[in-house]
Formats: C-alpha cells, sequence, structure tokens
C-alpha cells in the first residue's frame, strides 16, 4: 500500500470498499454476464429479438419482484428520473400537483410542476432535511407526490394514498423510489405511479427509468395525450407506454443498463425476492444506527428512528471531527464514495447500504472508521 495519512490494518478493510449512495456497487458477476452478452446483445439494434427479449425479462422481473397488481404495468423510458420528473409533469399531472418536500430530490420534481407554463403553481408541504414531510388530503389537486426514500438526507416515507374527505380516486399518487424500489416491503395498490432508476438498489448503470403504472395512471397518461397540450415526444409517456407494450424504448436504450439490472433481479430472486433483498439493506442500516448511537462523536442525522432509510445512511460526526479527513483517509484506503450530499453541507456520512452491499463489508466499514477517528483525534 503506498504511504497513507491514516494507514488501516489490511485486517480491519472491507472486501470491497464500494458504498456510495448512487451509483451504487456493481457486483461482479453482473459484469461477468454482461461480458457473455458483448457479442449477442451490446451493439445490435434495440428493435430485434435479443434486445427485446431482455427488456421483456426486466419487465417481468421488476413485476414479479415488487408484486405489481392485476393490471399494472411495467413502464421504461430513456434518461432517468430526472428526466421522468419532466415526463411526468408533462403526462400525468392534468392541471395542479401536491408535493412532500424534505430533500433535494422531492423538491426537484416539485420544482418542475411548479414552474410549467401549462399547470397551476403546485401545493407543496415541506419539512427540514433530517425531518420527514407528509402530503396533506387537498381537494384542489389530481396528482400527490413524494419520495418513498430521500436519497440526499436518508428519510424514509410511508407508500400510502391519502385517503381523508376532499380525496378522490381521480387523484393519482406518484412515487419516487429511486433509492429503495427493491430494498423495501411496498403495496402497489397504494401507489399509480411507483418509478425509479436502476443505479442503486439494482447496482446497474443509469440511462433508463422505470415505473410500475396502474390502470388510472395509464389512463391519464392516454387522456393528456390527446388533448391539446404539447409534448416533447421524449418526454411523452404515451408513447414510452407504446413502446415498452413493444417490449422496447422510443430511442435506443442504455442495453448495458438492462443487462446488469436482468442479472441483478435473477440474483434477488433466487436468493429469496424482495424480503431478502430488504433483509440485507436492513442488517447492515441497523447495525450503522447502533454503531453511531454507541459513539459521543457520531449520531443519526434523522432523529426518529422510524423515519431513517434502510438504504441510505446519514451520520452526523461532531463538529471537532473533520468528515473530510475521515473521508479522505478512508479513500488512501479503498473504502469509496461516503460523503454527504453537497448541497446540505454537513459535517456527515453518508452511506450507501443496498442489497449488493455485504453486511459484512458494512461492519468492516465502521470499524474503519472508528480507526481512523481514534487516530485523527
Amino acid at each position: 500500500m503506498p504511504d497513507v495519512a491514516v494507514p488501516i490494518p489490511a485486517q480491519l478493510l472491507p472486501a470491497d470498499g464500494r458504498f456510495g449512495s448512487g451509483p451504487s456497487k456493481v457486483r461482479r458477476a453482473q459484469v461477468d454476464v454482461l461480458a457473455a452478452l458483448g457479442t449477442s446483445v451490446l451493439g445490435t439494434s434495440h428493435r430485434q429479438p435479443p434486445v427485446r427479449d431482455l427488456v421483456a425479462r426486466v419487465r417481468r422481473g421488476i413485476a414479479e419482484l415488487l408484486g405489481a397488481p392485476e393490471g399494472h404495468e411495467v413502464v421504461l423510458g430513456n434518461g432517468g428520473s430526472t428526466s421522468f420528473w419532466d415526463a411526468a409533469t408533462f403526462s400525468l399531472v392534468r392541471e395542479r400537483a401536491h408535493h412532500a418536500v424534505h430533500g433535494e430530490f422531492s423538491a426537484k420534481f416539485a420544482s418542475a410542476t411548479t414552474r410549467a407554463p401549462f399547470l397551476s403553481p403546485s401545493h407543496v408541504t415541506r419539512a427540514e432535511p433530517g425531518d420527514r414531510a407528509l402530503v396533506t388530503p387537498d381537494g384542489e389537486v389530481d396528482v400527490y407526490a413524494w419520495a418513498h426514500n430521500e436519497t440526499s438526507t436518508g428519510v424514509v416515507s410511508p407508500v400510502q394514498r391519502p385517503t381523508a374527505e376532499g380525496t378522490s380516486r381521480d387523484q393519482l399518487t406518484l412515487v419516487d423510489a429511486t433509492s429503495i424500489a427493491g430494498a423495501a416491503a411496498v403495496d402497489l395498490t397504494q401507489a399509480d405511479v411507483y418509478y425509479f432508476a436502476p443505479q442503486k438498489v439494482f447496482g446497474s448503470d443509469g440511462g433508463l427509468w422505470f415505473a410500475v403504472c396502474s390502470p388510472a395512471a395509464l389512463a391519464r397518461i392516454e387522456e393528456i395525450a390527446a388533448s391539446d397540450r404539447w409534448i416533447p415526444d421524449s418526454l411523452d409517456l404515451s408513447q414510452a407506454v407504446a413502446n415498452s407494450r413493444l417490449e422496447q424504448t422510443l430511442n435506443t436504450p442504455a442495453i448495458a443498463t438492462l443487462a446488469l439490472l436482468a442479472e441483478q433481479l435473477d440474483w434477488f430472486a433466487d436468493n429469496g425476492g424482495l424480503a431478502w433483498a430488504a433483509g440485507r439493506s436492513r442488517e447492515s442500516s441497523d447495525h450503522v444506527y447502533a454503531w453511531a448511537q454507541a459513539r459521543p462523536w457520531a449520531s443519526p442525522f434523522v432523529a426518529v428512528p422510524e423515519h431513517r432509510s434502510p438504504v441510505v445512511a446519514t451520520i452526523d460526526l461532531d463538529p471537532a471531527i473533520d468528515h473530510t479527513a475521515v473521508i479522505r483517509a478512508l479513500r488512501d484506503n479503498g473504502v469509496l464514495d461516503v460523503f454527504p450530499y453537497r448541497k446540505l453541507g454537513r459535517n456527515q456520512l453518508r452511506l450507501g447500504l443496498f442489497p449488493a452491499v455485504e453486511p459484512d463489508d458494512v461492519r468492516a466499514l465502521t470499524a474503519c472508521v472508528d480507526y481512523v477517528v481514534e487516530r485523527l483525534a
């Protein structure tokens, strides 16, 4: 090992030092499968059977993993979740949306619908980062939207439709599951659109979005597409639905992303499905939160235990400990990407604890942090 400021003994180091909150760790088995597809799928037309079969395999695997109810369809399109926010703004919001915002990513979707010149300004329920906001019943909106897991802060929210006087079944519920789909139980009868990108829980690359859409959401997409609203083709969800039913995308998809995702879906299915995958993340996050609470110089950023994410743990450090020095020392030793979300500006660590990350490696990570902090002090 080259000279580093705080050399960590080899016996303390994790076998794999990748703990990023996205993109996340890609397993070696996924890379091997991708290499094996190099002459049959990569570099071939996405309109032909090899790629369409891969799309069908992915759509089927997502529906089975998440328990998609009868009549729900798995739709996919080009771009990531950011593209989907724009597509949903054009193709799912009829007049006005109501957002729950408590972090950077939930705020981005709220900004998109608020700024859209063809929509009325959105209603927004806000909470400070680290706390949790929930939408409230609102008779003036036709879409409710929030994040199942706020990646920037490590706050998890329930997936449950608003139910009270003033709500109606004509109101759609859109849930951003980008960093938690596949690592937490979910009742998809409680969401009309449960959407995500595959570069976190599924250990894949970016470039695509996926959405499990209810019959009501599919009907709304068709309704708006038939209206006089102008929608760019690349953001028109009716085109995404039509192409998905043909096992393809409007434009050439990220085929490597599909291959990595398909292998991850098979890995989940072979080991017990959603309950198994969620259990691995929960084992890791339970350890991290207990570890932080046992240290005088660390604490979970999210104060309410029920609001703490099982897949992205944010841990505040005592002001006397410079998180940049800790992160630098870890990186020098091959322990990577535990930095906080940049716009929060906090003295903290943020740990991606997705199913591909071995719980034993998470325990090794916390031992390495202990070692580094002791020596930096």
